[in-house]
Order: C-alpha cells, then sequence, then structure tokens
C-alpha cells in the first residue's frame, strides 16, 4: 500500500483594502479546514513589501481598486521580478470592465474574477477559487 504525502498548508496573500470584503474572503477560505495562512495587505505597496520581507506566498488574491498602489501597477510590478513572476494572481474586483479585463490579462493575471454583489454568492466564488488553484492545480514550488 502506497502512502499519500500529507498536503502542505498553502499561503495566500490577500491584497484587498475593502474590510468587509477582506473579512468575506478571509471567512469563504478559512472556514474549508484545509490548514491554510491567510496573509492580508491594503494596498500595492503594502503587498511589494510583503514579497520582498516575507516566505513566497503560494497564491496573490487581488484586488484592482485600491489606495496608493492599485493592483494594475502591483500586478506590473510583481511579475516584472522574476523570482515571483510565477506566483498565480487572481484578480477578485468589483469590476467588469473589458479593459480591466483585458487589462490584467497584459499584466499576466492567472484568472479574473467579478465579485458578486449577493453574500452567499461572493462566498461560493471565493470558494471556487480556493477549490481550483489550493485545490486542483499544480502550483510551482520554490
Amino acid at each position: 500500500m502506497s502512502q499519500t504525502a500529507m498536503p502542505r498548508a498553502l499561503t495566500i496573500l490577500l491584497v484587498e483594502d475593502d474590510p468587509g470584503d477582506a473579512l468575506m474572503i478571509e471567512e469563504a477560505l478559512l472556514d474549508r479546514a484545509q490548514g491554510h495562512a491567510l496573509c492580508r495587505v491594503a494596498d500595492g505597496l503594502e503587498a511589494l513589501e510583503w514579497l520582498r520581507t516575507r516566505q513566497r506566498p503560494d497564491l496573490v488574491i487581488l484586488d484592482l481598486n485600491m489606495p496608493r498602489m492599485d493592483g494594475r501597477e502591483f500586478l506590473s510590478a510583481m511579475k516584472a521580478e522574476e523570482r515571483w513572476r510565477t506566483i498565480p494572481v487572481v484578480v477578485l474586483t468589483t469590476s467588469a470592465a473589458p479593459d480591466d479585463v483585458r487589462r490584467s490579462y497584459d499584466l499576466h493575471a492567472n484568472a479574473f474574477v467579478t465579485k458578486p454583489v449577493e453574500l452567499e454568492s461572493f462566498l461560493e466564488t471565493v470558494r471556487g477559487i480556493d477549490d481550483f488553484f489550493l485545490g486542483l492545480v499544480t502550483l510551482p514550488r520554490t
């Protein structure tokens, strides 16, 4: 009988300035009992500092519209650094504007998801991100 390796806890960097949205995202991710660590910062500048000083995250969930450095600027700066290029980024934002979608993919986002307005739909959307990026796909390890 083969032994199955225990899955390791993954680190998620949440870049979100809205405390209410951050709380809902945290609730949706952490109620899954996967043991993942969720680290939240409020804008792109804090996110860059976090990346420079902490262990590499397994996934970044990124809002676009934030003060100081928005998600587009952060995504551009992050993907310009070779050491961070392979970190998957899911843009999770209120925008559904075609220009935001195109620009996010041009900047090498791995997915673009519009935040649903209704609470249960919002939670299910975040759980879907968890299921796919933290459950189904194989993530790069460094």
